[in-house]
């Protein structure tokens, strides 16, 4: 390693206890917000250039968005406790541990994508209707779901990396990691769509070569040696301290996806019985608000490893202070995003659906109840990062199994048989204001936990 390289990385350790917290995690942040945005819009990409084909194959394409949560699963399980618990290694200066958990989160997750595609294309039919796949829709669901199943292992290694990457303070790393992917996504589906007159297949094929380019870009600075991590195989040796930290912190990770898939189900099933209108509504309307709360995931991903880092370093009047910045500044720019996104929803949603007043009629509501509940969101998620960040993993997975899960799916049903596709279009923000009732209580005791620490 030269010695401007030891200086960088003496730098990113430097920087995350002496820099002042706005400049720190605006720095780290800003990044990951780009890169979120970037995968937003390459998922969106392929919805809007699918929907020039019918409202058939646009519902298609919403259906396989649980096919990418289902491989986010145990990657993101393993990417955000492995984060946590090497951001605070880290910060406890115990570099040679901290490349061990990264090199067990790695392969692990590799092994879990492969398990998932093997699974995936040996059940593809089945598969697809579980997902909510109509009678009418199946066709393309069955297209788009072949070739993302076929870089599922690399996909569910992508979110290791990236989320490591941001855990040692190379957040520009991993954006360009991310975004390049996502940028070639774009340039990619209309060739293999229109030009190739691959449809469907074509724009599976073109995620899947942007998940593979993301993968080579991405690791390039662990076998270059340029990360303050290693990544090997002879360092693939889990334990029970780096399962269980990994675990306890990643299950909230896991219980999320988990829980976003089950509800995503639960959801398309319910929409697809009313018509395709309603599910590629329903669809869209979800991609649509991928962007902030993009955002939010970004600002809360560039907040949790200062917090972490801090946390291991003992600095608690830092965990405090970045906790109120990040919380302040998260409801702020939720509101103002929700207040923007709101007054142009039609628009957006007529982008994707110019002949189908249906859809354009439901996702344009559920895409401005959804921004009347976005500052409640952004804030439970702060929360959520702090606990996450702190390796308090009870209030992680409380938090994170919440919006798609506890106070989702028993109102999901209710809401539907009541006010039918209007219940269907508002359930989610209903979600959202009721996980306030969660965060509160258990943000009080993690900050008196903190000032507790500092004081002994």
């Amino acid at each position: 390693m030269t010695e401007a390289e030891q200086n960088r990385q003496e730098y990113r350790k430097t920087m995350m206890l002496t820099e002042p917290l706005p400049r720190v995690i605006t720095k780290m942040a800003a990044p990951s917000i780009i890169s979120f945005l970037i995968t937003s819009i390459y998922s969106l990409a392929d919805t809007y250039f699918v929907s020039s084909l019918g409202t058939n194959a646009t519902a298609a394409v919403s259906v396989n968005a649980s096919l990418d949560q289902i491989i986010m699963m145990a990657g993101s399980m393993l990417a955000v406790g492995a984060a946590s618990y090497i951001s605070r290694l880290l910060g406890a200066r115990k570099e040679e541990r901290a490349s061990k958990v990264f090199s067990v989160a790695f392969f692990s997750a590799m092994a879990f994508g492969a398990a998932v595609m093997v699974l995936g294309l040996s059940f593809m039919g089945p598969m697809v209707r579980l997902l909510g796949a109509t009678d009418t829709c199946e066709k393309y669901a069955m297209e788009y779901a072949s070739y993302v199943l076929l870089a599922a292992p690399f996909m569910a290694a992508n979110f290791v990396m990236n989320q490591c990457l941001r855990a040692e303070g190379s957040a520009m790393l991993s954006m360009i990691g991310m975004g390049f992917g996502g940028v070639l996504n774009c340039f990619l589906d209309p060739f293999f769509i229109f030009y190739l007159d691959m449809g469907v297949a074509g724009a599976s094929i073109a995620t899947a070569i942007s998940k593979l380019v993301s993968f080579a870009i991405l690791i390039f600075p662990y076998l270059a040696r340029r990360s303050l991590l290693r990544l090997s195989p002879r360092l693939f040796r889990p334990d029970g301290d780096i399962l269980g930290q990994i675990v306890s912190v990643g299950s909230s990770s896991l219980f999320r996806n988990g829980l976003a898939v089950v509800s995503a189900i639960v959801l398309n099933r319910i929409a697809g019985s009313i018509s395709d209108s309603a599910l590629a509504g329903i669809g869209v309307s979800t991609k649509v608000m991928m962007f902030p709360f993009g955002v939010i995931l970004g600002f809360g991903t560039g907040f949790q490893p200062v917090v972490g880092f801090n946390w291991g370093a003992k600095r608690y009047d830092r965990v405090e202070e970045s906790y109120r910045f990040s919380a302040r500044t998260a409801v702020i720019g939720a509101a103002a995003m929700g207040l923007l996104l709101a007054l142009f929803a039609e628009p957006l949603i007529m982008l994707f659906a110019k002949a189908d007043p249906e859809m354009q009629r439901l996702g344009a509501l559920c895409i401005r109840l959804q921004c009347l509940a976005l500052p409640a969101h952004s804030w439970v998620a702060v929360v959520n990062m702090l606990c996450a960040g702190l390796g308090r993993a009870g209030g992680a997975v409380l938090l994170a199994t919440a919006r798609q899960g506890t106070c989702f799916l028993p109102i999901v049903y209710p809401m539907a048989y009541f006010l039918g596709d209007i219940g269907v279009a508002s359930v989610q923000a209903a979600a959202d204001i009721l996980t306030i009732g969660l965060a509160a209580p258990l943000i009080r005791r993690v900050r008196a936990q903190i000032r507790q620490a500092a004081a002994a």
